[in-house]
């Protein structure tokens, strides 16, 4: 894409860290951003394993490997950003979080630079509100584990341009990503599905019909589904599912959004998923998904 050619990544967790490697695979130069130094490093490393393997699977030509890996750059200093043509946000889903990073953001980056929220819960208008440029401010929601999932939920904001909105479009089909445009709604299409779909695994756990390891047995085995419930909440990780569910509850008061309490008690106890090695199942290792 002519216009776009460098990209910056603010928040290197588990969704970060994957739309980077998109970001890099395609031949972006990608700056991905983060305060804390140990989260660079752990992204650094699981991005490199990942792209390591796959070249071992055929997936990827084992002379690209040293151009993308160059492509990919860490940094914990916010500047590095300015520039940046587009910077998709992957930070926690806390409005406040995401208003505070674009305005300063807003300070730092060029007139045409971009801004993206991957959130999957908030408004984009209202986070595009305290960005300093909601017309040029769109929603891109990648889904877990992004490196590997193809589908992002486009989504304008009420002052969107439509320049900005087709400028995005076309930069997420040359990501090599499949677009689909949504409205500006709680949950957008698969969090509308998922949030209550997962809360209602969870509280068929905490009524003690069914333990975990069955449950996505029984989905996946039935439904056709890659991964069950459990599954996916362990990558989404439970204190990312305690946010969802506060922010997708607390705008559409239904009652499914609601957290468990089980989610309370497993944050409480460490058990976060598979970045602690333990959720509703347990993890040798910390690996991304691919690696």
């Amino acid at each position: 894409m002519k216009d776009i050619r460098t990209v910056g990544v603010a928040g290197c967790g588990t969704m970060g860290a994957g739309i980077a490697i998109v970001s890099a695979r395609a031949g972006f130069r990608t700056i991905v951003y983060d305060t804390r130094a140990d989260a660079l490093e752990r992204a650094r490393g699981q991005s490199e394993a990942f792209f390591r393997k796959s070249v071992e699977r055929g997936k990827l030509e084992a002379a690209k490997l040293p151009g993308i890996l160059d492509n990919l750059v860490m940094t914990a200093d916010m500047e590095a950003l300015a520039q940046a043509d587009i910077v998709i946000e992957a930070v926690f889903e806390d409005l406040a979080v995401k208003h505070a990073l674009f305005a300063r953001l807003n300070a730092l980056c060029p007139p045409q630079t971009l801004f993206a929220s991957n959130t999957s819960t908030i408004s984009i208008t209202e986070i595009a509100g305290g960005s300093g440029r909601d017309d040029r401010f769109v929603g891109m929601h990648f889904c877990l584990p992004a490196q590997l999932m193809k589908l992002v939920e486009m989504s304008p904001g009420l002052n969107t341009a439509q320049e900005t909105f087709e400028r995005a479009w076309q930069f997420c089909k040359a990501l090599g990503q499949n677009p689909v445009r949504t409205q500006d709604t709680p949950g957008f299409i698969l969090n509308y599905f998922l949030i209550p779909f997962n809360n209602d695994a969870i509280r068929l756990v905490e009524q003690g019909v069914a333990e975990p390891e069955d449950i996505d047995k029984a989905l996946k085995t039935a439904m056709g589904y890659a991964m069950g419930p459990f599954e996916l909440l362990d990558l989404v990780g439970m204190d990312t599912q305690l946010l969802l569910c506060e922010a997708m509850h607390g705008l559409t008061h239904e009652p499914r959004a609601a957290c468990p309490a089980l989610v309370k008690r497993m944050i409480a106890a460490g058990r976060l998923g598979r970045k602690t090695g333990r959720g509703f199942h347990s993890y040798r290792d910390t690996r991304m998904f691919g690696a």
